[in-house]
């Protein structure tokens, strides 16, 4: 045995242990609006910060002394006040920005909790379906995709499709499956108030989230929200769009041969999904390390607690997804377009 590589790994599991808590620390950041408070305020102390904010100073303290030693925090050792730089801020504050990360720890704090729940599936492998997990999960993986969204869907991603933009500016029909709480069909309405919009998901209290979110935004009049899921939504459209949602479906298949079915004449199914490389190897690294962790406690177990169970996973790679697609009926399979973070397919009969 090396004692150097014994070593090395301890450290870094330390590292890792210091993760895990720092994720902690963060949402309790986001929640009680310290971060927030800290913007653009200058340097701080806690009793300074407590009072902001109306937290108990201790509490306060000890956290900024663990955030600072993670890195989110600047401190001066003169004054012993704390401070929030202007790029930190960003990712920790502005929920616009594609930078936000507010989302991903709300939203991987709720799979956490799972934990009791995916050990069990573990060792039936009957899975943990999305409705069995604490609400934050919704919220935070809402938080988490749409500001991406608003950066790339109506300025890059639909763009890329063959005469779809066009068509959604005379106006047209799009179904969004698998829409959660409705942010990424908000964001199409309101770029395209030509077009009529239909969120499907089988969850309902997203679908009732989702309405209330259209409401909010002043769509409601061109944006419905049903209950369905994606073997079972009614309609033809010109537009189907799955975001970040085909990998948890037990029957990926079947959703593309019903998406076939949907589309009207000449229509487009807009498929965004993790980016990924098709092989194990060609994802270690640390966005791979995210998304095969959420898919383990998530995604994968959504899988296989529905029918068939194929749990493709957050990082199935293109080639299994355009297998996926052919076998439902797509002849016609290009990658549109992509970010770090997305791959985005465009699929035809």
């Amino acid at each position: 045995m090396d004692p150097a590589k014994l070593e090395a790994f301890v450290n870094k599991a330390i590292g890792d242990l210091g993760s895990a808590l720092t994720a902690a620390l963060v949402v309790i950041g986001d929640k009680l609006g310290l971060y927030k408070a800290m913007a653009g305020a200058g340097p701080l102390t806690s009793a300074e910060l407590a009072q902001r904010t109306g937290t108990n100073e201790r509490s306060v303290r000890e956290w900024l002394a663990g955030q600072a030693a993670a890195g989110y925090l600047d401190y001066d050792e003169v004054s012993g006040r704390y401070s929030l730089s202007e790029e930190h801020a960003v990712a920790l504050t502005d929920e616009n920005s594609p930078a936000c990360v507010l989302g991903g720890f709300q939203g991987m704090g709720a799979a956490i909790k799972a934990g009791p729940k995916v050990l069990d599936a573990f060792r039936t492998g009957k899975g943990v379906g999305w409705d069995q997990h604490d609400p934050d999960l919704f919220l935070g993986t809402e938080r988490f995709f749409r500001p991406g969204y608003n950066a790339h869907l109506v300025t890059e991603w639909i763009p890329a499709l063959d005469g779809v933009k066009a068509k959604l500016e005379a106006g047209g029909s799009v179904a969004d499956v698998g829409c959660g709480h409705g942010a990424s069909t908000i964001i199409m309405a309101r770029a395209f108030p030509r077009s009529s919009f239909v969120g499907f998901d089988y969850h309902a209290p997203s679908i009732e989230k989702a309405r209330e979110r259209a409401r909010e935004a002043g769509v409601a009049d061109r944006v419905k929200f049903e209950v369905a899921s994606a073997k079972s939504f009614r309609g033809s459209y010109d537009l189907i769009a799955f975001f970040d949602c085909l990998h948890d479906m037990g029957d990926p298949v079947g959703a593309a041969a019903h998406v076939r079915q949907a589309l009207g004449k000449d229509g487009t199914w807009l498929l965004v999904e993790p980016m990924a490389g098709d092989h194990v190897h060609e994802n270690l690294h640390p966005l791979g390390r995210l998304f095969y962790s959420v898919s383990t406690l998530v995604c994968t177990q959504a899988s296989l607690a529905q029918e068939v169970g194929a749990a493709l996973g957050a990082q199935a790679g293109e080639a299994r997804l355009r297998d996926v697609l052919s076998k439902g009926g797509f002849t016609r399979i290009r990658r549109a377009t992509q970010t770090p973070f997305n791959m985005v397919l465009e699929a035809r009969p």
